[in-house]
């Protein structure tokens, strides 16, 4: 079985990797740790100066941030045993993931979910809610541990 785990290094990412980890996975299977890196755009102004030697800097960031985020990620489950790989891709989290779940015929894809609801969610997005809606596997999504309302 082929698993694609969407990180961004947040506490429902985090739920994302520990359902992974205490879930009994067939012998062989595989885990593709992804996190995407947003592209930096940056505004020149007069008002606001960016000196030149800046850019690649600014560029660069997201994606080691990103890089470091699948490392940790990745010798996590190699921690539990499992076998795993990691990547940082920059581009949009919802196209990164379905992207790569597309090439790498992923068979589950498994995402941590920030629970946005309203305006915050129509202003920033889920990328839950966009994977779950066009990812070409089954989709799993995990809620980061929180109070039981039945105790």
């Amino acid at each position: 079985m082929k698993v694609l785990i969407g990180v961004d290094g947040s506490a429902p990412s985090q739920a994302a990797i520990d359902w992974v980890k205490t879930w009994e996975w067939e012998p062989g299977s595989r885990f593709i740790v992804v996190s995407a890196a947003p592209p930096i755009v940056v505004y020149a102004s007069a008002e606001v100066p960016v000196p030149a030697t800046m850019l690649p800097e600014l560029i660069e960031e997201p994606l080691r941030e990103a890089r470091a985020i699948v490392a940790r990620a990745e010798r996590e489950l190699a921690d539990a045993g499992l076998e795993a790989e990691a990547r940082a891709i920059e581009g949009d989290p919802r196209e990164v993931l379905v992207d790569t779940a597309t090439r790498e015929v992923a068979d589950l894809m498994v995402v941590g979910s920030h629970g946005r609801t309203g305006l915050e969610k129509l202003l920033i997005g889920s990328v839950a809610s966009h994977v779950v809606s066009h990812a070409p596997c089954t989709v799993i999504v995990a809620r980061k541990p929180g109070p039981n309302p039945r105790k």
